[in-house]
Order: structure tokens, then sequence, then C-alpha cells
């Protein structure tokens, strides 16, 4: 499918899909939530059937370390709801997925890559998405950035190089309303709350979580948001590269609106397929009906 693209992880959405747009394109109300398949692949390539929707990790286009986002950022140049010309980009990355997903004829979540804006000379983590045309039609700029120290195992900052996006971002398919985030923005729930209370029924976070907090949080806090919001939640990882100079966890993950992992891979490369039904996010809306049992008398509504 990418010819000329090597990937070390790829999260792939399954479905015959007609219609597309990003957050400040879609309508008030989510579309009606059907059911398609979710397909995890964390290695370099796939022979699986074609998708329709793929999904590529965080910062697939370069190494994983803030000292290098400067060195590879590309301008790109997206406003939100206005139309993009892919022939004028000056960002080889944004013409060439727009490409693979005009060729592939799919929907294209191009992970992230750093991305340089051309007026303020900030760095971003950007997450960019394209339509079966090629058409660039949203984009998600990380917004908590990555700045850890454990002492003995891990420090990491990401606000040495990069800004924090301002955004919260979601788009509409035809059998769904897909949140956006980027890896350690599962650690704030109010991102998730806000997709959620929204109308998505599903979220998905590209990511890379290390060999300290991946053992420790990475399926704690996908079952932790997907139990809090009641929706599908899942995250993409590339598969572990001992040689590379960021380890990451692997273990791409699909979790349903009950919290019960769905499917997991290990550090590996590998593939997962995952049928996505409505009726888990139905029946314990049903049943354990919280989200209409919110006190926002009591403490504010994140999403207002």
């Amino acid at each position: 499918m990418f010819p000329h693209l090597r990937l070390s992880g790829a999260l792939l959405l399954s479905h015959n899909l007609k219609h597309f747009t990003c957050r400040t394109m879609a309508s008030v109300t989510p579309p009606v939530f059907k059911p398609f398949t979710l397909t995890l692949i964390q290695l370099v390539k796939s022979n699986s059937d074609k998708p329709q929707v793929v999904v590529l990790p965080e910062c697939f286009n370069s190494p994983y370390g803030f000292v290098h986002f400067p060195a590879y950022a590309e301008n790109i140049g997206y406003t939100a709801g206005k139309e993009y010309d892919i022939q004028a980009s000056v960002s080889e990355s944004v013409k060439m997925l727009s490409s693979a997903a005009k060729e592939a004829g799919i929907w294209l979540i191009g992970g992230s890559i750093p991305e340089r804006d051309e007026e303020t000379n900030n760095v971003y983590n950007t997450c960019t998405v394209y339509s079966p045309t090629g058409a660039l039609v949203a984009s998600h700029r990380k917004v908590h950035l990555f700045d850890i120290d454990i002492p003995g195992k891990i420090t990491f900052k990401e606000s040495e190089t990069l800004t924090g996006g301002t955004t919260t971002n979601y788009f509409d398919t035809e059998f769904a309303r897909i949140g956006l985030g980027l890896c350690y923005d599962v650690r704030f729930p109010e991102l998730a709350m806000i997709a959620a209370r929204r109308g998505c029924h599903a979220i998905v976070y590209p990511g890379a979580f290390n060999l300290t907090t991946g053992p420790l949080h990475w399926e704690l806090l996908q079952r932790a948001r997907a139990n809090d919001n009641q929706v599908f939640f899942s995250m993409c990882s590339p598969a572990r590269d001992m040689t590379a100079g960021y380890h990451a966890w692997g273990h791409s993950m699909v979790v349903d609106p009950y919290a019960r992992v769905l499917a997991e891979a290990d550090e590996n490369e590998s593939i997962l397929h995952v049928d996505i039904d409505p009726e888990p996010f139905h029946e314990v809306r049903a049943g354990i009906p919280v989200t209409k049992q919110r006190r926002f008398d009591v403490y504010p509504d994140v999403s207002a």
C-alpha cells in the first residue's frame, strides 16, 4: 500500500466509508453508530486486506526525541475549515500522506509529524487526516507535552522544543464519531471526556509509551478512559526496536466501553483485527447510565 514508506507501527479502521469531516465541519449530532472493523498493525508492512481508514503511529517519520523534532519539523499551514492546497504544500510528509491516501482510496490518519508554524516558528507534534481523494481535512496538535523525570529510569522533556496545541478534535464517519489525541494526552481525562460528551463513540490516540511507563500505565489508562466515558478506546504503538534511541513499549490495544481488552499485541511486529460492535456501547450506557447521572450542579462540565 505504501511502497516507499516503512512503518514500525500503524492502526487501521476498516469500514465502507463514504463521508468524513473534521471537527469544525462536523454536525452537532453525531452519526448513527454502526459496526466496523478495527485493525492494529504493529509492524513494518501489512499483507492484510485493504482497509478504508488507516492510522499511523506517533512521529512515524522521525526519530522520537525532543532533540530531533526541530530538525525534522515541516511547515504544514493547515487552517481548520479551509480548503488546503496539497500541491502548494512545502511539507514532503503531507504530500506523501495525501498521495498514499488518494492512491489507496482510504481515509488516512497520519499518526503525527513534527510541525513548524511558519508565523510563530513554534514546533508542534501534529496529527493530520486525509480523505480518499487526498484532501487534508483535519489536524490535531498534541495538547499535553511529555515532560517526565523518573530518577534512574527515564527523563524526557518535549517542552524543550515543542509547543502544546490548544484545540480538541474529532471527526465524523458514516459509522461513528471518532475522537483524536496523541500519546501523553491519555493521562489527562478531560480531553477524552470532552470528546465523549461531544458524541464520540470511539477515541483513538497514536502513541509511543516507553519501557518504564508502558508496563505501568499503558493498559490502565486506556481502560480508564474507556470506562470513564463508556466508549471504545484504542492506542497504536510502534513495534519495539532496541537499536533505536527510544524504546517503544508496543502492545497496541483496543478496549471496549466496559473496559474489557478486546485485543492486544505484544512488543513485536503484529496485526490485530477487531470487529467493533456498537451493542456494548449502547448496553453499558443503558445498564450503568452515568452519562445521564452527572451532577453539573455540583461540579463543572469540562465540555461546556
